[in-house]
């Protein structure tokens, strides 16, 4: 088994969109998918901690860092054939965009703007209400199946394989590593797809935080069916609610902003003050659907 070129006391903040994060005790950045099986099993043979990071949104690192190893997977092959892409996962969806529409090929122009690799795509079933803006898109939608490291064993696994669901997936109740994806995308005209390119990041734009990709970690908590939890925050008159460095955007109340080299604890909380406030108001519980790694 190869060793992978590993980096030791890496601080981990640039690698999120947040900002945020103290060193890890061990880093590595597999350029390829055998690469990163080469990672995991190493690590996995180690007996050390470990997990992947993709383009670091939707997660909080603790100050005190992470003790074991972080994979940044940076593995980005893509192969088009007709309709049919098969690309690694550490490729970002930004990438899979321009790889796409210039080819007429529908599927990821749902999603500009949106920093996520592949494989935090597959994690929390990327989705966006798509313009004309009435009805979200899933990436679940153009799935045919995947390549997975599962314990030791890689094996082809189909879409149902992964549960999706809304913000979630199997992938959050295992250590399965989705090392490549293939895809059905459909045809449709280079013009029609810049059209709603251009009126997705529009969209963004207007209902979206200035900078929040790199100033937040994505939207804070979970939505509630039926209500929206930005909604609720804002009904408890927590826009531009402070702790620290850390704020809840006065435009939308479901981010939270780094806007003074905000700490994880300041992050956490003001989350936790946010949690009681809207509980106390609505009687509605906020639930996190960021995730939290490393030391606080």
């Amino acid at each position: 088994m190869a060793n992978p070129k590993i980096e030791e006391n890496v601080p981990l903040a640039p690698f999120t969109t947040f900002g945020i994060g103290g060193p890890a005790d061990l880093l590595t950045k597999p350029q390829s998918k055998q690469e990163l099986v080469e990672a995991v099993r190493w690590v996995q043979a180690e007996g050390l901690e470990w997990f992947v990071l993709g383009a670091g949104a939707n997660i909080l690192v603790g100050d005190k860092g992470f003790r074991g190893l972080v994979i940044k997977n940076e593995a980005a092959h893509c192969e088009i054939d007709g309709t049919a892409l098969t690309a690694e996962s550490g490729i970002t969806i930004e990438q899979l965009i321009a790889r796409t529409v210039p080819k007429g090929l529908s599927g990821f122009e749902h999603y500009v703007e949106i920093p996520s690799t592949l494989g935090g795509a597959m994690w929390q079933n990327l989705h966006f209400l798509s313009y004309p803006h009435k009805q979200t898109r899933f990436i679940e939608e153009i799935v045919e199946g995947a390549t997975i490291l599962s314990g030791d064993e890689e094996k082809t696994v189909d879409k149902g394989y992964f549960k999706f669901g809304y913000d979630t997936s199997a992938l959050h109740q295992n250590d399965d590593v989705v090392l490549d994806v293939t895809m059905q995308l459909s045809k449709r005209t280079v013009s029609k797809l810049e059209e709603v390119l251009a009126k997705n990041a529009e969209w963004r734009h207007a209902k979206h935080p200035p900078n929040a990709v790199k100033m937040s970690a994505g939207s804070i908590f979970q939505k509630i069916k039926d209500v929206g939890a930005g909604r609720l925050i804002d009904q408890a008159g927590l826009k531009g609610y402070r702790v620290g460095g850390a704020e809840v955007s006065p435009k939308h109340a479901n981010y939270i902003l780094n806007v003074d080299q905000a700490t994880a604890v300041d992050v956490r909380k003001l989350i936790a003050e946010v949690q009681a406030k809207v509980k106390a108001e609505t009687a509605h519980e906020l639930q996190p659907e960021i995730s939290f790694v490393g030391e606080f």
